[in-house]
This record gives structure tokens, sequence and C-alpha cells, in this order.
């Protein structure tokens, strides 16, 4: 139940960062595109909510939002000259 909470709550904030990034950022960065990373994401959280994070499709979901947060979201910060919040 906390993984599930964590997880969600880690999720959405991913969310929120990727659409408030320009979208150029990604690509200059060659990472996948904007919209992909926001469908990637928005997917993860719904079935997280859904099966908890405990399910494999849960635990897949964990592991795209930890690829968010761990790789692409700082070289999206770095390339925009450090984190916008």
């Amino acid at each position: 139940m906390v993984l599930t909470a964590l997880a969600i709550g880690g999720g959405v904030y991913a969310l929120v960062h990727a659409a408030r990034q320009r979208p150029d950022a990604y690509t200059a960065t060659d990472k996948l595109t904007k919209p992909t990373w926001l469908a990637i994401l928005g997917v993860s959280v719904l079935v997280i909510f859904v099966f908890s994070a405990y399910s494999l499709l849960g635990l897949i979901g964990v592991i795209a939002i930890g690829v968010y947060l761990a790789d692409v979201r700082p070289k999206v910060d770095g390339i925009q000259g450090g984190p916008r919040w």
C-alpha cells in the first residue's frame, strides 16, 4: 500500500514535470518526444492506480516512472539551465 502511494505520487510529480517542459528539450537530449513521455507516464500512473504497484503491470509502470525521474528529467533540466521549480 505504501509503495503504491509513493509510486502514484512520484508518477504525478513526473507527469507534471514532463508537462511543464519545452518539447524541443526532449529531442535535444536524444530522448523520446514530449507526447510520448506524457503518454508513458499517464498510462503508468493509471495502471498503478488501478492494479497497484505490486502487480506485474504496476512494476512496469514504476520502472517507467523511475527511468523518467533518473535519466530523462536531469537531462531535460540541464538543457534548460536547471530545474524550473
